[in-house]
């Protein structure tokens, strides 16, 4: 069964006459009619929606793909349930994909890892009253207060380890971190360190809070260069303990005294492709090394997201070269035929278990997600039709999604723009996507 897309509807409201002062109706005249009642539902898409041909997709898009500002364009359109591919441009063509890398990370995770894993953060005894906070490598643990607002969905909260150590009793002397989860590199070299202070990214360490925001609930927040102890000062703090954060190694048989756990895996995933998150990329890679009997360090989460997807997309994985697992760095390339291919068999009968991933996807001129602001509905007719991942670095624009015809057929697509301003490319590539919701193209 495949994903179905729903625009808004419209409703008209009638506008009701208060009771107490409304007056007879003259004869002759038809009554004032009920009120329409919006019935929002949910439609399958149907498996028998008519195809179209690859000929009718060309000329669908032939306007649109001679807008210079799309660059170098390479890209592929398939059909969701069959898999035919309906047009193809160069899309053997390995490119930098930005974020579009963060589909093939999701793919990994989603097939390679069990839907419902949860991460465990833990605080451990340590002598003397010291306490240990061990991380586990989720970066969705928030320092916001019990009922605040927190950027990622359903995370645990160091209020709620406090709580528990409070109501244990355990007399606190002072506090220390764990970081002995992950090992190697927390940044990889070919990232640029400014990027920290930018916001894009924070060194990948096992114990976090708010991805390492400086100011939680802010997309675009600053990183903190020291994640970790960021993290058991937020603890300190909550507990009232003064001092220094040191870091340590918890003991390996002690005394857990609190311990809080994330959102199930398909949750965190989807937190990843609706806000492009980084640090939640790389981290869910690592967790997959790890759950994969892998060292838990960035290089061994890029190699568990090859062999993973390797065993089902051999045949478009040639040219295919990944440097991270969230697309920041300019060393990776793959082609718009691999992309595409995932994001078919996650749309179609093909591949189930990647099927999640779909609602994690940002939707055109949605609410939320880095399509919210695209997709004009006043102009684009893909408004509300399409979900898609959006990809960006200087001179780089990518778009691989799915979008639902008029006719009811879901069409995959990866589209991969290179050499002109993102802020030009963007609309450009929103423009050829539009026109295939308006495809009938038989």
């Amino acid at each position: 069964m495949i994903l179905a897309i729903i625009a808004a509807a419209t409703v008209v409201v009638a506008l009701k006459l208060d009771e107490d002062t409304e007056e007879p109706l003259p004869a002759g005249i038809p009554p004032q009619p009920a009120l329409i009642v919006p019935n929002p539902q949910v439609k399958p898409v149907s498996a028998t929606a008519p195809m179209p041909t690859s000929a009718g997709v060309s000329r669908e898009i032939a306007g649109e793909l001679r807008d210079p500002a799309l660059g170098v364009l390479t890209g592929q359109i398939s059909d969701a349930i069959t898999g035919q591919v309906l047009w193809t441009r160069n899309a053997d063509d390995p490119r930098i994909p930005a974020s579009n890398d963060k589909v093939l990370t999701a793919a990994a995770v989603l097939l390679g890892m069990p839907h419902d894993l949860r991460l465990t953060t833990t605080v451990v005894l340590g002598p003397g009253g010291e306490l240990i906070l061990k991380g586990a490598g989720d970066p969705t643990l928030s320092a916001q207060p019990v009922g605040a607002d927190t950027f990622y969905t359903d995370p645990g909260r160091i209020a709620d380890l406090a709580a528990q150590i409070k109501r244990s009793g355990v007399p606190v002397t002072s506090v220390a971190i764990d970081q002995s989860a992950f090992s190697g590199p927390s940044m990889d070299s070919t990232w640029d360190r400014r990027d920290i202070a930018g916001g894009d990214i924070a060194p990948i360490e096992p114990l976090m809070v708010d991805g390492a925001r400086l100011e939680p609930l802010d997309e675009y927040s600053p990183r903190t260069p020291t994640p970790g102890l960021a993290a058991g000062r937020a603890l300190a703090d909550a507990l009232g303990v003064q001092g220094r954060v040191t870091q340590t190694t918890a003991p390996a048989n002690g005394r857990v005294v609190a311990s809080v756990q994330s959102a199930p895996l398909v949750t965190r995933v989807n937190d990843m492709l609706r806000y492009s998150d980084n640090v939640l990329a790389e981290t869910l890679s690592i967790e997959l090394s790890v759950h994969q009997g892998g060292p838990p360090t960035l290089a061994a989460g890029v190699d568990a997201i090859e062999k993973t997807l390797q065993q089902t997309f051999g045949a478009q994985w040639a040219g295919t070269t990944l440097r991270d697992a969230s697309g920041i760095s300019y060393a990776n390339r793959v082609p718009a035929e691999l992309l595409d291919a995932v994001m078919t068999a996650a749309s179609g009968p093909a591949q189930p278990a990647m099927r999640p991933m779909l609602d994690g996807l940002p939707i055109a001129a949605g609410i939320a997600g880095t399509l919210a602001d695209r997709f004009d509905p006043t102009t684009n007719p893909g408004a509300g039709w399409v979900r898609a991942k959006t990809g960006t670095l200087t001179g780089v624009s990518s778009l691989t999604g799915i979008v639902q015809t008029i006719d009811g057929r879901v069409l995959s697509f990866a589209l991969m723009s290179g050499g002109t301003s993102p802020a030009d490319a963007r609309p450009a590539l929103d423009a050829v996507v539009g026109q295939l919701r308006e495809c009938g193209c038989r």
